[in-house]
């Protein structure tokens, strides 16, 4: 099994790379780091890539990258993919700051890519925007959210911190309570990309920020149930539907096996559980308005 320890980056494929630049920058926050001719990368405020657009004729999200140990052995982390029945390959300087990487798809079709060395590339460069700490998850719909879930947790060495019903898997690599999230639905596709932001006032300066550029909120601000983040919802210029939230739960001794105490929790203490399938996607705030339960298929 390999080990991952956070989410890096994520890729997004866009048919109009104009448009989700001044996006991610004016909006989220990002920094754009370099522009080519058909794709761009971009970073938070702490100097790491999150995202990276690329030019193609539909919108989607093609790539996850994920930080390992600075001890794995890329050779071996292949034996270990080939001994799953997963075909990898080895990449070099696609990435900025990332010299090399192991290249390899997820059983939905998603790339996924492994990395053991990166570096900074520049902090607090004057964007405008929300400005996130990082990206911090990823949510999928899939046909059968349990397949994934076994896959990430057997071959990248995630654990699952909640389920809702049997349609709704939350998992985590390190403290976060979810880097991924995979939902039952008839098709698979991105659900929604998430950025960390600092705190309760950070999320009321984007809810502000919202409102100047007349972006509509779609959900929230509502605390949530599992992983008890504070969050809000909108769509991006293509459609996509981007969630910014602080206060997530953190699983601080995986020994110990329950979720650091918050005065929130109605669980003392707060350990990954099955949820009930209804009524407990938020523990307070609005319910989520029509926009978005719409699904773009």
């Amino acid at each position: 099994m390999i080990k991952v320890r956070r989410l890096g980056h994520a890729t997004f494929e866009t048919p109009d790379l104009d448009k989700q630049i001044d996006y991610y920058t004016q909006v989220v926050g990002l920094h754009l780091l370099a522009r080519e001719k058909d794709r761009a990368f971009l970073t938070a405020r702490t100097g790491q890539l999150a995202v990276e657009l690329v030019r193609a004729d539909r919108p989607r999200c093609a790539t996850l990258s994920f930080e390992v140990a600075a001890e794995e052995d890329f050779a071996d982390m292949a034996r270990r993919l080939t001994a799953d029945g997963v075909k990898s390959e080895l990449r070099s300087d696609s990435i900025p700051g990332t010299p090399q990487l192991l290249s390899f798809q997820d059983p939905k079709g998603t790339t996924i890519e492994l990395f053991t060395e990166w570096k900074f590339l520049g902090r607090d460069q004057g964007a405008t925007g929300i400005g996130p700490l990082k990206i911090g998850h990823v949510a999928f719909f899939v046909q059968d959210p349990k397949p994934i879930a076994e896959f990430y947790g057997r071959v990248l060495g995630f654990k699952v911190s909640d389920w809702i019903g049997d349609f709704f898997v939350f998992m985590r690599c390190n403290a976060d309570h979810h880097a991924v999230n995979f939902i039952k639905a008839e098709h698979v596709a991105m659900h929604h990309v998430a950025f960390e932001l600092r705190d309760f006032a950070h999320l009321q300066n984007a809810c502000d920020l919202f409102g100047e550029k007349n972006i509509p909120i779609i959900w929230g601000p509502v605390r949530l149930g599992p992983g008890h983040n504070v969050s809000t919802f909108h769509r991006n210029p293509d459609d996509q539907i981007v969630e910014v939230y602080a206060e997530l739960d953190q699983m601080k001794d995986e020994e110990l096996g329950y979720f650091d105490p918050r005065p929130w929790h109605k669980d003392q203490p707060q350990r990954p559980k099955v949820w009930e399938r209804h009524g407990v996607a938020f523990v307070w705030g609005p319910p989520p308005t029509p926009d978005f339960l719409r699904s773009r298929g």
